[in-house]
């Protein structure tokens, strides 16, 4: 058992600290090799944060562990709009100014119920295919603000590119790809170990345990840009990451996962409360544009609930 909780612990820490690296490398590279900073906002900040889920998943999927690949899916979507959201939102009142942010709220909402809709029987290959393609139209669609909106002046001042070398980059990029590859295997590992020690179902875990470690980095990236006060970074990353979890891993896990049904309490209960997670978050964001303290901490309060729910 200890062996285990080891496992699970040491692969959390890895992820949260070379996830960290491999995004921030990315960004600084993508800006010196002159992206948009909204384009870096968007494509790496918001959906690099889900590498340790897409890894999770699709090597969870791989195995045939179906129920920890869904789980981790539905569990991290519940995780960043309840614990992470609401401690943003503790740490700085988030009021929502830029554009791109408001436009992804919604698609988020949309695109956590067709993920909804495909796992109910499992998610078979076609339907894999199908969220992997509303995922590049989503991001296309994303991408037509301007590029003088709000979040792209603050991923600017997240990465601070200028003032970085771009083999140095490459190479803390690079890094933070393998660690954040061994970091998911160790977690993926230590989990299943436990649910079979525990007697905990491997839904439940993904949907728990697994998911806050996978969302790691993505707390990090809260903490982070609280410090700097960066709002909208913050909203944004959230919602690119449960974008991104729903469509793009949700897909991947499709193509390369059995196709199997995974239980109710996955694909009605786990995928229903995300479902309503996501509306919860973006009427707090619409309410003044601003998602307040009083809001955090209620959000905060829910996701014990939530894991009673699930149990």
């Amino acid at each position: 058992m200890l062996i285990a909780l080891g496992a699970v612990a040491l692969g959390g820490v890895l992820l949260a600290f070379a996830a960290d690296q491999f995004v921030i490398g990315a960004a600084r590279i993508a800006l010196l090799r002159r992206l948009s900073p909204l384009a870096v906002g968007v494509v790496i900040v918001g959906f690099g944060t889900s590498a340790p889920e897409l890894l999770v998943s699709v090597l969870a999927a791989i195995a045939g562990d179906m129920p920890i690949a869904v789980g981790n899916i539905v569990g991290s979507n519940i995780a960043n709009l309840t614990l992470l959201l609401g401690v943003g939102a503790v740490l700085l009142p988030l009021t929502v100014a830029s554009t791109t942010v408001r436009r992804e709220a919604p698609l988020t909402v949309a695109a956590t119920i067709v993920f909804a809709l495909a796992v109910q029987s499992g998610i078979a290959v076609w339907e894999g295919a199908v969220l992997v393609a509303v995922m590049a139209a989503v991001i296309w669609r994303v991408m037509r603000t301007g590029s003088s909106d709000n979040l792209g002046v603050e991923v600017d001042q997240f990465a601070d590119a200028a003032s970085h070398n771009l083999k140095t980059e490459v190479v803390r990029t690079l890094l933070g790809l393998i660690g954040t590859l061994a970091g998911a295997q160790l977690l993926l590992t230590g989990a299943l170990d436990l649910a079979t020690l525990a007697g905990l179902s491997e839904g439940f875990v993904g949907a728990t345990l697994v998911a806050v470690g996978t969302s790691l980095p993505e707390l990090v990236t809260v903490v982070q840009s609280a410090r700097r006060r960066e709002g909208d970074l913050i909203v944004g990353n959230l919602l690119g990451s449960n974008l991104f979890n729903a469509l793009a891993v949700g897909g991947v896990v499709g193509i390369f996962g059995t196709g199997a049904a995974v239980g109710t309490k996955l694909s009605a209960v786990a995928a229903g409360i995300a479902v309503a997670v996501a509306g919860l978050a973006w009427l707090m964001m619409r309410t003044g544009r601003t998602v307040s303290r009083l809001e955090g901490a209620l959000l905060i309060a829910i996701y014990p609930l939530i894991v009673l729910a699930l149990y």
